[in-house]
C-alpha cells in the first residue's frame, strides 16, 4: 500500500469521529436550549396567559359561575358611574401627560443642551421620586394642602382631595419616568446639523423647531404613551386622596375588596386594560418607525456656554428640584410629627409600628424579602430567557413565541394581572393552588409584572456583542453554554446589575400588582401603608413610605458604586 493510500484511509477514518464529535457537541446544545425553552414557554403561559385567560371568563360569568355572555358588560355599560369613572380617568390622564412631557422636556433639555453647572446633581434630584412608592407624594401632599395642611391657602379654598390632587400627586411620581426617555433621546444629535443651521443664519428658536424637536419626536412620543398609560393604571395617589374623584384603578379595588363582586372587577379590569393595550400598540410602532438619527459618520453634539440659556436653564431645574425636595422634605417630616396636626412635636414613635399596627415592622422585612428574591430570580430567569430568545441557534418558531409573550407584561396594569392571579390560582381544581397567599406567589407576580422591561434590557446588551463571538465559538467547537459563561456573561454583568436594581427597586415600591394577593404573613409594606392610611395613621403611613425610599436609595447607591466597578472591569473592550 502506497503512502498516499495510506493517508486516503486515515484521514477518512478522522472525519466520521469528528463528525460524530461535531453532532454530538450540536445535540447537546440543541437538547439544553430546547430545555430552557420549554420550560420557559411553560412557565409564561401559566402565569402571563392563564390568569389573562381567566379573567376574560370570569367577565362572562354570574357570580354563581354560570356563562351569562355579554351581560355583565351590558350592565355594567348602563351605569352612568362607569362613564363618570371613565371619563375622570382620561381627563387625569390627559393633564397629567400634557404637564409632564412640557415639565420633564424642559428639563432635559436643560441637563443635555446646556453648559448650566451641578448637572449631576440636577439628574439626581430629577430622578429621586422614582425611589418613593406612589402613595408618598399623595401623602405627602395630603400634609402641604389637606384640611388641616401647612399651606393649604395656596390652593385658594379649592380642596386637594380630588382632581387637583391626583393629579399633582401623579405629576411628581410619573416625571422621572418621562425624565429617563428623554434625556435619552435629546443625547443622541448629530452636531453637522447646527452647524449647518448656524452657517444657514437660523434662530435659535427656529433652530429648535427645525431641528432639536423633529430628531427627538419619536422619544418625545413614547413618554407621553408611557405617562399615560401609568397614569390611567395607577392606584395608589387616586385611592389616597382621590376622595370621591372615581377612576377606573379604585373602581377595580371597590368591586373586588368593597363588593367582592368579581365578575364586574373582572369587566372593570378589562376596559382599563383597553386603553393601556392601545397605548402599548402605539408605542410599539412609534419604535418601529424611529430610525437611527446617529451613524459612524455623526459627530456627537457638544452644547456651548451660553450665560443667558444657562442660567434660565439653572432656575428652571432648580425651581423643580425644590419642588421635588419640599415633596420628598414633607413626607419625612410628616413622619416625624407626633400628632398632625395637633401635636407638631418631633418624635420617632411613628417608626414604633408595633404601636400602629398589628403586623409591626414585619411588612417591611417583608418587602425586603419579595426584592430580593424578586431581584435574584427574576434576573437569572428573564436574562437566560433573553439569551435563548437573541442568542439561540435552534428552534426560531418558539424563540418567536416567547419572543411575543415576552413584551405582554408591559401592556396589562398591574391591578389587571393580581386580579387574573385570584380568578386563576385561587381555585381549588388547580394544582398550582398551592401557591396562593405565599411569598413564592408574591414573587412570581412581580417579576411577570416587570418582566418586560428587564427582558427589554438582556437584549439591547446581548445584542452589543459582535456576532462574530458566536460565529468563533462554533467554530472551535466551543459548547455554547461555556460560551455563556465564559463571554456573554461577563460581558453582560452590568445590565445584569441594571435588571437587578430594576426589579429590586419596583418591587419594593409596587403596590398595584400585590394589593390583591397578599396574606396576613405576606403583606408587603407599600399595602401596610395603604392600610394605615385608610385606618387614619398618616404619620406611620409616612413613616413606612420613607423606610421604603431610604431602603430603595441605598440599593440605588449599591448599584451605582458596584456598576462603576463592573463597568472599568468588564466593559474595556469598548474603549479604544
Amino acid at each position: 500500500m502506497d503512502f498516499d493510500t495510506m493517508t486516503t484511509n486515515s484521514s477518512n477514518s478522522r472525519k466520521p469521529s469528528m463528525l460524530d464529535s461535531m453532532a454530538a457537541r450540536v445535540s447537546k446544545d440543541n437538547i439544553v436550549l430546547f430545555a430552557i425553552l420549554l420550560t420557559l414557554s411553560t412557565l409564561m403561559v401559566l402565569f402571563i396567559v392563564m390568569p389573562l385567560w381567566a379573567m376574560l371568563t370570569k367577565s362572562v360569568q354570574n357570580s354563581d359561575g354560570e356563562y351569562v355572555g355579554f351581560e355583565n358588560f351590558a350592565t355594567y355599560f348602563a351605569s352612568s358611574s362607569l362613564w363618570h369613572s371613565l371619563g375622570n380617568t382620561f381627563t387625569v390622564g390627559l393633564i397629567v401627560t400634557s404637564v409632564v412631557g412640557v415639565l420633564a422636556f424642559g428639563y432635559a433639555y436643560a441637563l443635555t443642551r446646556s453648559c448650566m453647572p451641578m448637572k449631576g446633581l440636577f439628574q439626581v434630584l430629577g430622578t429621586a421620586p422614582i425611589l418613593a412608592p406612589s402613595l408618598l407624594p399623595a401623602i405627602s401632599l395630603i400634609f402641604l394642602f389637606g384640611n388641616q395642611g401647612i399651606a393649604k391657602e395656596v390652593l385658594a379654598g379649592n380642596s386637594v382631595y380630588g382632581l387637583i390632587g391626583i393629579s399633582l400627586g401623579l405629576i411628581f411620581w410619573t416625571f422621572p419616568h418621562a425624565l429617563m426617555i428623554l434625556t435619552t433621546s435629546l443625547r443622541t444629535s448629530d452636531a453637522r446639523l447646527y452647524e449647518a443651521a448656524r452657517a444657514l443664519k437660523t434662530s435659535p428658536i427656529k433652530t429648535f423647531f427645525v431641528v432639536t424637536l423633529p430628531a427627538a419626536k419619536f422619544g418625545l412620543i413614547s413618554t407621553l404613551i408611557v405617562v399615560f398609560t401609568l397614569v390611567i393604571t395607577d392606584f395608589g395617589v387616586p385611592k389616597v386622596i382621590g376622595g370621591s374623584y372615581n377612576v377606573l384603578a379604585t373602581d377595580i379595588f371597590k368591586q373586588v375588596v368593597g363588593q367582592q363582586n368579581f365578575s364586574m372587577g373582572a369587566v372593570t379590569s378589562l376596559i382599563l386594560l383597553l386603553p393601556a393595550l392601545l397605548a402599548f400598540v402605539a408605542d410599539r410602532w412609534v419604535q418601529k418607525k424611529q430610525k437611527s438619527m446617529f451613524d459612524t459618520r455623526s459627530v456627537p453634539y457638544q452644547p456651548e456656554p451660553n450665560k443667558l440659556r444657562d442660567g434660565l436653564c439653572l432656575v428652571y431645574c432648580s425651581l423643580i428640584s425644590i419642588v421635588v425636595l419640599v415633596v420628598l422634605g414633607m413626607a419625612v417630616y410628616g413622619s416625624l410629627v407626633t400628632f398632625w396636626p395637633w401635636n407638631k412635636a418631633l418624635t420617632l414613635n411613628n417608626y414604633n409600628f408595633a404601636e400602629m399596627s398589628t403586623y409591626g415592622r414585619s411588612p417591611y422585612f417583608n418587602s425586603l424579602t419579595l426584592a430580593g428574591w424578586t431581584a435574584v430570580i427574576g434576573t437569572a430567569v428573564i436574562f437566560v430567557g433573553a439569551y435563548c430568545i437573541e442568542k439561540g441557534r435552534s428552534f426560531a418558531p418558539i424563540r418567536q413565541v416567547m419572543q411575543m409573550l415576552s413584551v405582554v407584561p408591559m401592556a396589562v396594569p398591574g391591578m389587571v394581572l393580581g386580579l387574573g392571579y385570584i380568578f386563576y390560582f385561587n381555585d381549588a381544581n388547580n394544582p398550582l393552588s398551592i401557591l396562593y397567599g405565599t411569598m413564592a406567589f408574591l414573587v412570581i407576580n412581580t417579576v411577570v409584572h416587570y418582566y418586560t422591561v428587564g427582558h427589554m434590557t438582556a437584549l439591547t446588551a446581548l445584542k452589543q456583542l459582535p456576532d462574530e463571538i458566536e460565529a468563533t465559538a462554533a467554530s472551535v467547537k466551543l459548547p455554547q453554554y461555556k460560551l455563556f459563561f465564559k463571554v456573554t456573561l461577563p460581558v453582560c454583568l452590568p445590565a445584569i446589575l441594571d435588571i437587578a436594581t430594576y426589579l429590586f427597586i419596583n418591587a419594593l415600591t409596587t403596590t398595584s400588582a400585590v394589593v390583591f394577593l397578599y396574606s396576613t404573613d405576606t403583606i408587603p409594606a407599600s399595602v401596610s401603608v395603604l392600610n394605615m392610611d385608610d385606618a387614619g395613621q398618616t404619620g406611620a403611613a409616612a413613616a413606612m413610605a420613607v423606610m421604603i425610599m431610604i431602603s430603595a436609595a441605598l440599593a440605588k447607591l449599591v448599584h451605582m458604586t458596584v456598576g462603576k466597578a463592573l463597568e472599568n472591569k468588564t466593559q474595556a473592550w469598548r474603549k479604544r
